[in-house]
């Protein structure tokens, strides 16, 4: 018999064992269903309808309290609203009777509801015309009884089929205990018979592989002419065969002139020692491999160690390791953004920041053989950008005061003496107006996102449902949507649970993709926003059918200031890069997808709520 159909057997026999479990659970699990179901669809949505009705006939019984203290009108509006939720809910009680007795009660609950009625009715009539006074004794005699024997036929409806989800919830629990218990036993018999079968079958096989790391051992010693006896005709066998052949060879090339090989690697490793940038390699198990005497310097490592170090032992970020071994795992490099390559490493009472780069390297058959991380100095840049940010802010915080009172200036001319200048002098004063307040959002738009490239800006998280979000700015662009013709339609894919975010901040986001897209879709076009589930992020998408982003706009339309040419101009070219920053500092993404001549979709990601 071949080791292959040794393994094979063994596997069979595992396999069969595991199938006998597996369909035992299965057989339990499907009587554990079933007792469970009709826990679940025979009682619950009696139960919220009892609920739903009581809720709706204190209401309307408000409605009438409040009718007879002299706020008719407000009363009346109430009834009349809980009256139709009362009728919706009780027809879904008529559709779901399920059990004895719940017919009953419906029909005891239809018929008194319809008198109460009928005593709204006769109220109503009384107040229009004045005939029979109204009071509070009055309610108490004629409305009350009414209202209480329909609410206690209600909460009896609800009580009857809690009772009767209390007895099922017994049964499946029994069912339950059956099935662990016998599901147990049967696992522990097939984990008892698998353990005693794999034993005999590894001895089996283990055997020869010890000789073969004996003699493995006498060959790193430098014993090449070691020779592993060849005792069976499977792949062991072979295999004997095929590591001394491999023993001759390695005999062969010890024999070789291999100084050549030690002139070559002398040079590579002078080559890296005379680069400025830090280089680590590592192997495809993330250990360390190489390192030049840069990256020595930088990781404060003495030129004595390396040998036993992993990626992890020497960088701080873990982010960094995660992903060489994604690299390792899948072949192909990292394609992570720019502002996400930044490693930052402490040196004294300050830090120093490293671009990073991770290059694959790959032998003549194209298989990964290690890995290259590139770490590059970039803290004078990154101290340049940061001095850039604080002379932005503080030029724009400056500026903000002579803003506010031209601004003023200008909008009091228009008020007071635009009436007496000439129709080109208006013209003028109206052009300086507009450019005013276009200044004084671009200043304002400056501030804002310099606070947030800076780390200075204050969010509050907390637990939103997407769909106030989404109720949110569709009242917000209501009007403009109806003076432009537009429809704005919203969508959920599925169970979307609630996010951890700033609604604010959100909310702004959301409108100035929404704003955007108004601008540039014609009359009568549509706007769509969409939310949906992927793994632990929500994606939120809007999509609109305007003339689209040029394909050499795409990749930069998030950078500051920059704006689609040709296109009419109504921001600051700041949107965009605010929303970017904003959603960032949620530790979400935001893209754009747009198809030429298809209008855009907007999309960007934010974390459930843990």
């Amino acid at each position: 018999m071949t080791l292959k159909k040794k393994i094979l057997t063994g596997y069979g026999v595992v396999f069969a064992l595991m199938g006998l479990v597996v369909v035992w659970a299965i057989t339990n699990l499907v009587s554990l269903g079933k007792a469970t179901e009709s826990i679940l669809s025979e009682n619950y949505r009696s139960i919220l309808a009892a609920e739903n009705m009581v809720d709706a006939l204190e209401r309307q019984d408000s409605g009438m309290l409040l009718m007879l203290l002299g706020d008719a009108e407000k009363g009346i509006t109430q009834f009349r609203e809980n009256e139709a939720v009362f009728l919706e809910w009780l027809a879904r009680a008529k559709d779901n009777i399920t059990i004895a007795g719940e017919a009953e009660l419906v029909e005891v609950i239809d018929a008194d509801y319809g008198t109460y009625r009928k005593q709204f009715s006769i109220l109503t009539d009384l107040r229009e015309t004045g005939r029979v006074p109204l009071n509070p004794a009055y309610y108490q005699e004629m409305v009350y009884p009414l209202f209480a024997r329909v609410r206690e036929v209600c909460i009896g409806l609800r009580n009857l089929n809690e009772e009767t989800m209390y007895a099922a919830s017994i049964r499946a629990g029994n069912v339950a205990g059956r099935a662990i218990w016998s599901t147990a036993l049967v696992a522990a018999s097939a984990m008892i018979v698998a353990l005693m079968f794999s034993l005999f079958l590894a001895e089996r096989i283990v055997r020869p592989v010890r000789r073969f790391m004996e003699a493995s051992r006498k060959i790193s010693s430098g014993d090449y002419t070691v020779q592993v006896p060849v005792e069976t005709g499977d792949e062991l066998g072979r295999l004997a065969g095929e590591f001394n052949q491999m023993s001759l060879q390695l005999v062969r090339y010890n024999e070789m002139n291999i100084d050549q090989i030690i002139s070559e690697k002398n040079k590579g490793e002078a080559i890296l020692s005379s680069i400025e940038d830090g280089l680590v390699v590592f192997d495809t198990h993330l250990k360390v491999d190489g390192i030049n005497p840069a990256a020595r310097r930088l990781l404060e490592l003495e030129f004595t160690e390396s040998s036993t170090l992993q990626c992890m032992d020497i960088l701080p970020d873990p982010q960094v390791c995660d992903l060489i071994r994604k690299t390792v795992e899948t072949g192909v490099q990292p394609n992570v953004p720019d502002e996400q390559r930044i490693i930052i490493f402490p040196e004294g009472d300050g830090s120093r920041h490293y671009f990073f780069s991770i290059t694959a390297i790959r032998g003549r058959d194209r298989n990964l053989s290690g890995i290259v991380l590139l770490l590059r100095d970039v803290t004078r840049l990154k101290e340049v950008e940061r001095l850039k940010s604080e002379f932005v802010m503080a030029a724009s915080h400056e500026l903000r005061t002579p803003l506010t009172s031209l601004g003023m200036s200008v909008d009091l001319l228009m008020e007071h003496a635009a009436a007496g200048l000439a129709e080109k002098d208006r013209d003028l004063l109206q052009a300086a107006h507009e450019e005013v307040h276009r200044m004084q959002a671009l200043v304002n738009d400056l501030l804002d996102l310099s606070k947030i490239e800076a780390g200075r800006i204050e969010l509050e998280f907390e637990s939103v449902p997407v769909s106030t979000l989404f109720e949110h700015v569709e009242a917000v662009f209501k009007s403009q949507m109806d003076m432009k013709n537009v429809s704005l339609r919203s969508e959920f894919t599925g169970d979307i649970p609630k996010i951890r975010a700033d609604a604010n901040k959100i909310t702004w986001v959301l409108s100035n993709l929404i704003s955007n897209a108004l601008r540039y879709v014609s009359k009568g076009g549509h706007i769509n926003i969409f939310a949906h589930r992927i793994g632990p992020h929500i994606h939120i998408s809007v999509r609109d059918d305007g003339p689209g982003i040029p394909p050499e706009y795409q990749s930069r339309i998030f950078q500051k200031f920059v704006q689609v040419k040709g296109r009419e101009a109504g921001g600051t070219g700041l949107g965009l890069a605010i929303c970017k920053e904003i959603v960032r500092a949620h530790g979400g993404a935001i893209w754009v997808e747009s198809p030429s001549g298809r209008g855009s979709t907007f999309t960007f990601t934010l974390p459930l709520v843990q």
